[in-house]
């Protein structure tokens, strides 16, 4: 175990940009942990993205792979460099995921989010596909961080098992389209209908933010669009709960 002390050491210097500029982290390929939980999952699903951990005295925590650097700090350095303002005491460098789009998607349901800004929708939904077994999420249009450190606290270690591309909005279409996938949008228009009537049995998804919906650019792209059944005195749904509620749907028919 390692100890440091000080707050000018340059892992301490790291983990304070790591968890205050996005910039950074795609810079140097690497996010930040804030959590036991995060930490335990990323070791759990994705031992090989863990870079480094670090806790404060007394933590328990099990033995680590021979490749993270295993440190301990004071609980005031720990308080200094931590993204939340009640520390809990863990922490951990990860490495980023390979970010290229593959040529095709073999997996039968996907969720496209079309600007959806807000860092705890993006985590929410992402926890929430993994746990209505979808095979993976594109964002597009200028999403929120995916490695964020509220995007991350939000998808409870999802981010270590669902797969998350990046990407344009013709970039996705033309992965779904080879990949055999419809897209369906979940806005009104003339050809809208009750997410209970579709085929789910390969489909994706789009979801748009909260404040505009989805954009006139994806909704151009997708084959159809689905409402969600509500009372009608209820204008909308919050991002995250539209995309439980569709989620939901798409795995009722899966075996």
């Amino acid at each position: 175990m390692e100890r440091i002390s000080s707050r000018k050491n340059p892992l301490c210097l790291q983990l304070r940009k790591l968890a205050a500029d996005g910039k950074y982290r795609r810079e140097i390929g690497r996010f930040l942990c804030d959590s036991p939980k995060l930490t335990e999952e990323a070791l759990r699903w994705a031992p090989e993205m863990v870079d480094a951990v670090v806790t404060t005295p007394g933590q328990a925590f099990g033995e680590l792979p021979p490749s993270v650097r295993a440190v301990e700090v004071p609980e005031d350095v720990m308080a200094s460099v931590a993204p939340s303002k009640t520390p809990q005491g863990v922490l951990a460098v990860c490495r980023m995921r390979e970010a290229a789009l593959p040529e095709k998607l073999d997996g039968s349901r996907y969720v496209v989010l079309d600007g959806v800004q807000d860092p705890g929708n993006v985590g929410t939904i992402l926890r929430t596909a993994d746990a209505f077994w979808a095979d993976g999420l594109l964002l597009v249009n200028g999403c929120a961080d995916l490695y964020h450190p509220r995007t991350l606290r939000a998808s409870m270690g999802a981010v270590f098992r669902c797969p998350v591309w990046i990407c344009d909005a013709l970039e996705a279409a033309a992965l779904l389209k080879r990949s055999g996938i419809p897209l369906y949008g979940a806005a009104l228009r003339a050809d809208t209908r009750d997410i209970r009537e579709m085929d789910y049995t390969r489909a994706a998804a789009a979801i748009g933010s909260e404040g505009r919906g989805l954009s006139n650019e994806i909704l151009t792209l997708c084959g159809a669009t689905v409402k969600i059944p509500m009372n009608e005195r209820c204008e909308s749904l919050n991002a995250a709960a539209a995309a439980a509620a569709l989620l939901w749907e798409m795995a009722r028919g899966r075996k």
